[in-house]
């Protein structure tokens, strides 16, 4: 299946993002209009930092293991996600690039490396789904970090 990206402006800068990023149960402030049921392990950032969420697209309910599995500050994040009960396989990358005018773009790209028959078959629809998610989890992560960056300014 071919990967989603979605993307965003922000103004912080990418260290701020990046560090906003870097902590594990930050996500779930900007995912749990669809990621719920957080449940956390290892360390609390970085390579190895943990969640199993229950994810709810379409009608359809899912636990979903996230593991950190390689950084390069203040750039790239990237996640391992397993869920269908090891049927299917992917990676969440964020990718944090500094904007000429200040601020940062953010991406996010989620990449199928292994995906059940139904959603093979469904691909269209199941990209469209995770796409339409993921914008929302952008808009909604411009705002946390507006709220995460003045908040540790103070």
């Amino acid at each position: 299946m071919k990967p989603v990206t979605v993307s965003i402006d922000v103004p912080q800068t990418p260290e701020q993002v990046y560090d906003f990023l870097d902590v594990m149960a930050h996500h779930e402030r900007f995912t749990n209009h669809y990621l719920t049921g957080w449940r956390y392990s290892g360390p609390g950032g970085g390579v190895g930092s943990r969640a199993t969420v229950t994810a709810a697209l379409a009608g359809a309910k899912t636990d979903v293991a996230i593991e950190v599995v390689d950084a390069d500050p203040p750039r790239r994040i990237v996640e391992r996600n397993v869920s269908a009960a090891g049927r299917r396989l992917a990676h969440g990358t964020y990718t944090v690039e500094p904007l000429r005018t200040g601020g940062s773009h953010v991406s996010f790209t989620y990449a199928w490396a292994r995906a059940p028959l139904a959603d093979r078959l469904l691909a269209p629809v199941v990209r469209a789904t995770m796409r339409r998610a993921n914008r929302t989890g952008m808009r909604r992560l411009a705002t946390e970090l507006v709220r995460h960056v003045s908040t540790a300014g103070s």
